[in-house]
């Protein structure tokens, strides 16, 4: 068996109004950023924030009557499981979620709250797939795969319908792969409806599993991803032949990548991106050549990411653009020498969010000490004016290497600035 185009309009009917027909959007100042004209697929406005839903949904609609009675499975890292809760705790049906033990704390705690039976097993999706898997068999539950199912990809599917509906002139699209599932349902779906259109996957570095099974490669994986939503070790069987048909190429983005896409996302659109959701855009951000000047589609698959992850990408993402710096100087150590320092930081409009001053892990002179400043700018411009004046000043200014524009980096901390005369 496949998926047809058929299969997909079918989906369509039947999951339409029990699901949010979600937006397609261009935007205009990411166009500009990347260099091509770029329409945002917003996935994470379903119930459950990840499209995950239309192909589960599709899938429990298709129960018979017996079936339902039985119940349903499923092993997820997380939205699959949501989708499965929710739907089938709105028809009635009795639903087991196996998730791998490492998921994050918010798609635990949700898909609890939607009402299944939760287990934690396992530390990936596979793992999970196989306790899943004898529980089934143990308990006659119907299992509902997350991507190697023909009804879970048509429900997929029906993003691209509803894309090529909102925008016909779309020339790519750009989306996320992990089982594939997502991508193998939207390529029959784009496929017939305009057979020139541009199909790119995109799956981490870390996990780049269809790319290898596809080129016949051992299949080697990393051990962690912020993307955990696309971080599967064994693609589906069915959705790798469907993408060998239809798909142009996997490109692989790494965690900064990943990184940067959730914080404009979140800056620039005002919307919360997981990583899976933010791997299209950081697979234009990373190869902008590839689609400068065309009409692309990207699908923000999913915004379950757990709140600490989302504060570390933020933090992280202000130190990457030069927002948030640390600059170490040494200062006489006399009274008043801190007072100097901090205030001719004020004068430069650099807010100070820490500071700490100490004697002894240093080869200053006995009379000196060394201050780190951690301090908020308005980008890399104004740290460079910041530093510029600093120096003036009689400081020698050091920041660590990796933190700062490469024409702003320093070997060594140089001799304190000497205050003692006042």
């Amino acid at each position: 068996m496949s998926v047809t185009l058929e299969d997909v309009r079918h989906a369509a009917d039947a999951i339409g109004s029990h699901i949010v027909r979600t937006p397609l959007l261009h935007s205009a100042t990411l166009s500009r950023l990347t260099g091509c004209e770029l329409y945002i697929k917003f996935e994470n406005h379903q119930f459950t924030a990840a499209f995950k839903e239309r192909g589960a949904l599709n899938h429990l609609l298709a129960l018979t009557e017996a079936e339902r009675k039985r119940g349903v499975i499923a092993m997820s890292a997380g939205n699959h499981a949501q989708a499965v809760a929710y739907h089938a705790s709105r028809l009635g049906i009795h639903a087991v979620i196996v998730m791998p033990r490492h998921t994050p704390n918010l798609k635990v705690s949700n898909t609890r709250a939607l009402g299944a039976e939760v287990h934690l097993q396992g530390d990936g999706v596979d793992e999970a797939g196989a306790y899943a898997a004898r529980l089934a068999a143990e308990h006659d539950y119907v299992f509902v795969h997350p991507y190697d199912d023909e009804k879970v990809m048509a429900g997929q599917g029906t993003i691209a319908l509803e894309m090529l509906e909102d925008e016909p002139s779309l020339e790519a699209l750009v989306i996320p792969i992990g089982g594939g599932g997502l991508m193998a349902g939207n390529a029959v779906a784009a496929k017939g409806l305009n057979p020139s259109i541009d199909l790119l996957g995109v799956q981490t570095a870390r996990f780049p599993a269809m790319q290898q099974a596809l080129a016949g490669e051992p299949i080697h994986c990393g051990r962690a991803t912020i993307a955990e939503g696309i971080a599967v070790k064994q693609p589906g069987q069915i959705t790798r032949e469907l993408i060998r048909q239809h798909v142009g190429d996997i490109l692989l983005v790494d965690e900064a990548d990943i990184e940067r896409a959730i914080l404009m996302l979140l800056e620039i659109e005002k919307t919360v991106a997981e990583g899976a959701g933010a791997a299209g855009l950081a697979a234009v951000l990373s190869q902008p050549e590839r689609f400068r000047g065309r009409k692309v589609g990207l699908v923000l698959c999913g915004g379950n990411i757990d709140m600490q992850a989302l504060s570390s990408v933020i933090q992280r993402g202000l130190v990457r653009s030069g927002r948030i710096v640390r600059v170490r100087v040494g200062i006489s150590d006399v009274p008043g020498s801190l007072s100097e320092l901090t205030q001719l930081l004020a004068e430069q409009r650099a807010n100070v969010i820490s500071i700490t001053h100490q004697r002894t892990f240093t080869d200053l002179s006995l009379r000196a000490t060394e201050v780190e400043a951690t301090l908020e700018t308005l980008g890399s411009e104004h740290t460079r004016d910041v530093l510029a004046a600093l120096r003036r000043e009689g400081y020698d200014p050091v920041m660590p290497a990796n933190e700062v524009h490469p024409d702003e980096r320093y070997a060594s901390a140089g001799e304190p600035k000497d205050t003692s005369q006042r």
